[in-house]
């Protein structure tokens, strides 16, 4: 079992960057691929990025690659989201999600999830 707490959500004018966090405890969390999603209001959870347990493959979303990125630290069992270039489409939940067994963006297959960070950019 993996449980999920991110934080450092909030507000920033468009242009900005932002750094959240997700804090993954449990004996086998550093074996597990961990994940973003985002909900905006009215909208489905969507895929941003993944990252594999030992950090060396990546996956992003087109609408986020080249702005976001997704460093792990399994020292810390802690997986961040460092996002630049913000738009004010970026503005929703943000969740984080682990995976036990395959590197995927398909949010169906995510076991474990975070209780979710808010991210508002502002025009």
């Amino acid at each position: 079992q993996v449980q999920l707490v991110e934080s450092g959500g909030g507000l920033v004018q468009a242009g900005g960057s932002l750094r959240i966090s997700c804090a993954a405890s449990g004996r086998t969390a550093r074996s597990y691929a961990l994940g973003w999603f985002r909900q905006a209001p009215g909208k489905e959870r969507e895929f941003v990025a993944v990252i594999n347990p030992s950090g060396t493959t990546t996956y992003y979303a087109d609408s986020v690659k080249g702005r976001f990125t997704i460093p792990r630290d399994n020292t810390e069992n802690t997986v961040d989201l460092q996002m630049s270039s913000l738009k004010p489409e970026d503005t929703a939940v943000y969740y984080c999600a682990a995976n036990r067994y395959i590197l995927t963006t398909n949010r169906n297959e995510f076991d474990y999830w975070g209780q979710g960070t808010q991210v508002t950019v502002s025009a």
